[in-house]
């Protein structure tokens, strides 16, 4: 956490007062438009409550929108400044006339004094109720996310409580023969943590599977739905029709359901299935088709209800949701509400990437003590019962939590090797080691360079961007792609899909990635500056409006037109018959496990931006051949270790930091952590 310096007391603030410092933060665009008209909400609501209480409500709102589930008085008052990120990052604010500054409004303001002026039991209240606030201990919550909050640790306790039963259901002998004939091979010198996951989710009715990329979290799950079904199959009553587990798989976007899509068929065609009678039912029974949460609870146009929920429960025995770091509170709660209450739940995803956009860090708040393992004596003797994996004894712990027992970490990543550059930043950015960034940063590696820049127009950045580095591709890439493979113009719409898909490939074998939105270094400076650098270069014939080649990023979800937030088109052309200039459309791979694409008119696209530069948070559920991760030239709130985590581990082969600043900004990046308030665990304890 950041330090501040004493700043003088200031007066006692009052109604006056407040309204010219929310108008000024709101006039910089430190507020939100919404946050201020909250406030103005509650003081027409009562004309009376004491300045100090709306400010609480305008910072908490303000916090919402910034991904906290709640105010935390005492760590704001800490260190405003840090806890709100205010000002906020580079670009957002202008040198003219700036607002004071939280850390000198809040001066002299003691919590005592905050919770006295919160006790108005109109507007604030203390747990269940009407009140549109309510503070729990020390942190204030919009009463709406309270309710979200309180809803899914109801929901995950439930399933906690269901272990036992669970546990007692299962026949450990056939468990253990299933998940050896799953993961053949003999003992090994280090726990098999995919066969370890496998048996600790069979064993409990909520589960959670975190690792970082190249850990085998697909190839775990499909082995694991493997085993469910062969057990669910293997327990049908002899004169009886088999009933397999209705399973339903489903990811947050629709970029990461398309991600999944694409590699979990292959995986279920290589399932080690050959020690099975029911071999080819098990194959059938595990599903390969994955849906956004949206559609699976049936979002429904301008209104917040979902067609499933407690009333009209979700036909399904298990449900798996990928890519569970995205998920925020309000989705949570929606999939906890919407879960029949005999159904299983298993949430997989890496801890340590960025939480989720909106309000909540759920997966992260479960796998707090994921790497400590804290399981108890007697789950790691049905562990080894039940797979033959030991748990080590360092993750023993006879006080472990019901919550430890349902959560377990894979450790070994598949995907990068040991003197990969990538593997070892993304460890060393995750432990806070400096000394081995540093180290990692002076040394070459084969998949990864740094890049310092001098300025907007350094020609450093210009060789990235369109030739890349070595063999990793830049944009030139996929526009000679596009260009080259260009059907003739009587080819079949065959031709053309195949076209598409392949200018869709070669576009994923390269990404920039942008910490910040706006700056100079942000995705809207440097979006119209990439594609006048591929004007300047040949290999665009405009920069601007609609034309051939330009990449679009999907912004909000239209379910009418088949596309999602995060989804990524190429801007390509098709014959309109003869005697008629070839269109533009927009093509989109389609997210099912056919593969196939969509052609859409760039008219019926109200909700698309350019995308040669995409924000990490945008990034989350994606992976590219080659990522220039660009890091801005100041300081800013905004990069964290977990959006410099986040960001690294995209590239798959190889990674470029542009770095246009000091190497402080990326020590001061690291050293800051993503705390986000929220009330979750207590609920959990």
């Amino acid at each position: 956490m950041s330090t501040t310096t004493p700043t003088p007391a200031m007066p006692p603030i009052d109604k006056a007062h407040l309204r010219v410092i929310l108008d000024g933060w709101a006039r910089h665009r430190w507020l939100r438009p919404l946050d201020l008209v909250f406030a103005d909400f509650l003081w027409r609501a009562a004309p009376d409550a004491p300045p100090l209480l709306i400010l609480a409500a305008a910072l908490a709102s303000h916090q919402l929108g910034r991904g906290h589930a709640c105010l935390d008085l005492a760590t704001l008052l800490a260190d405003p400044g840090f806890a709100l990120s205010l000002p906020p990052e580079s670009g957002e604010q202008t040198e003219e006339d700036p607002p004071q500054p939280p850390a000198l409004v809040l001066a002299g303001l003691t919590l005592a004094t905050w919770q006295a002026a919160l006790a108005q039991p109109t507007l604030v209240g203390q747990g269940p109720g009407v009140t549109p606030l309510v503070l729990d201990e020390g942190r204030l919550y919009l009463r709406r996310y309270w309710d979200h909050e309180q809803a899914v640790a109801r929901g995950i306790r439930a399933r906690l409580e269901r272990a036992p039963a669970v546990r007692g259901s299962l026949s450990v002998t056939d468990l253990r023969q299933t998940l050896d004939r799953l993961f053949p091979g003999g003992p090994a010198s280090t726990p098999d943590w995919q066969k370890l996951a496998c048996a600790l989710a069979a064993g409990n009715a909520i589960s959670v599977i975190t690792g970082g990329p190249g850990t085998g979290k697909t190839t775990t799950v499909v082995r694991l739905l493997a085993v469910l079904q062969a057990l669910a199959l293997a327990a049908t009553a002899p004169g009886q029709t088999a009933r397999p587990l209705r399973i339903r798989l489903a990811a947050p976007t629709g970029k990461a359901a398309a991600r999944l899509n694409a590699s979990i068929a292959g995986t279920v065609e290589q399932l080690p299935l050959a020690g099975f009678e029911q071999a080819q039912a098990i194959r059938a029974a595990i599903p390969i088709t994955v849906t956004t949460l949206h559609r699976l609870l049936g979002s429904r146009p301008d209104t917040r209800r979902l067609r499933h929920n407690a009333d009209n429960p979700l036909a399904l025995d298990l449900l798996v949701i990928d890519e569970a770091s995205m998920v925020d509170l309000e989705m949570m709660a929606a999939v906890l509400a919407a879960l029949p209450p005999a159904a299983r739940l298993i949430l997989i995803g890496d801890k340590d990437q960025l939480a989720s956009v909106e309000a909540g860090a759920v997966l992260g708040e479960l796998c707090q003590q994921a790497s400590a393992g804290r399981y108890l004596p007697e789950t790691a003797d049905w562990l080894a019962a039940a797979c033959g994996v030991v748990v080590p004894p360092g993750l023993i712990d006879a006080t472990g939590t019901a919550l430890n027992q349902a959560v377990v970490m894979l450790r070994h990543s598949h995907r990068f090797a040991a003197d990969s550059g990538i593997g070892q930043l993304a460890e060393a950015v995750n432990a806070c080691d400096q000394a081995t960034i540093l180290a990692i940063s002076a040394r070459p590696h084969a998949d990864l360079d740094l890049v310092p820049l001098a300025d907007t127009e350094d020609p450093a950045f210009r060789s990235v961007i369109i030739a890349g580095r070595g063999a990793a591709p830049g944009y030139r890439h996929y526009l000679e792609v596009l260009r080259e493979r260009h059907p003739a113009a009587d080819a079949g719409q065959a031709a053309y899909d195949d076209w598409a898909r392949t200018v869709l490939q070669a576009h994923a074998g390269f990404q920039v990635l942008c910490a910040l939105r706006r700056g100079p270094w942000g995705v809207e400076g440097l979006n119209p500056r990439i594609a006048r650098l591929l004007q300047a270069a040949g290999l665009l014939t405009a920069s601007s409006g609609w034309y051939l080649g330009r990449p679009v990023l999907v912004t909000r979800n239209d379910y009418d037109l088949g596309v999602m937030n995060g989804d990524i088109g190429i801007t390509l052309t098709l014959p309109c018959g003869a005697g008629c200039e070839p269109s533009l459309r927009v093509a989109f791979l389609a997210s099912n496990a056919a593969n196939g694409v969509k052609w859409l008119h760039p008219s019926r696209l109200q909700e698309v931006e350019t995308v040669y530069a995409l924000t990490v948070h945008k990034s989350q559920g994606s992976e590219f051949t080659h990522v220039a991760l660009v890091m801005p030239d100041q300081p800013s709130q905004v990069l964290t270790r977990e959006l410099l985590y986040t960001g690294i581990t995209r590239a798959r082969d190889h990674l470029t930091l542009l770095r246009p600043g000091s190497a402080g900004v990326m020590t001061q990046a690291v050293a800051r952590r993503v705390l986000r308030a929220t009330g979750l665990m207590k609920g959990l304890r």
